[in-house]
């Protein structure tokens, strides 16, 4: 199983929920079952100070992360591809082999801790919830 999370630069947004991700791997003793990746179309130099900021709150450390470009091929050869705020189609002309799914989170860049917070607090859901919807469907194919 592969999971891409995408947004333009790969600096709030799909950091945030690929680091939330790699603890659900970790918690779910999945990690050589589960691969994670994550990019932008027109990454930053820098993840977002604000979010590394409330990333630090839950124990969880952003700043030696860089933003990073994602090629078609990553994406093509992803079962699931989350973008964060843009269609798949917006974020890169691949063709999926898998599913695309698009949260439609608003950007953390230049907000407040407050309104970051809230925008963690769902990426942290959704991640969840992701990881509990594909654990159930996989239990089901057994």
């Amino acid at each position: 199983m592969k999971f891409a999370f995408v947004c333009v630069q790969n600096a709030g947004r799909s950091q945030m929920a690929t680091a939330f991700a790699e603890r659900e791997r970790s918690a779910r003793s999945v990690d050589d079952e589960v691969d994670i990746v994550t990019g932008g179309t027109q990454p930053a130099d820098h993840v977002h100070e604000e979010v590394v900021d409330v990333m630090r709150e839950v124990g969880i450390d952003l700043s030696s992360r860089t933003p990073r470009e994602v090629t078609p091929a990553e994406l093509d050869d992803a079962d699931y591809v989350i973008t964060m705020g843009c269609s798949a189609s917006d974020v890169c002309p691949a063709t999926f082999s898998g599913e695309n799914r698009d949260w439609g989170l608003d950007d953390p860049d230049g907000e407040g801790l407050d309104a970051v917070r809230a925008i963690r607090d769902e990426i942290e859901e959704r991640v969840v919830a992701l990881f509990d919807e594909v654990g159930a469907e996989t239990r089901a194919n057994e």
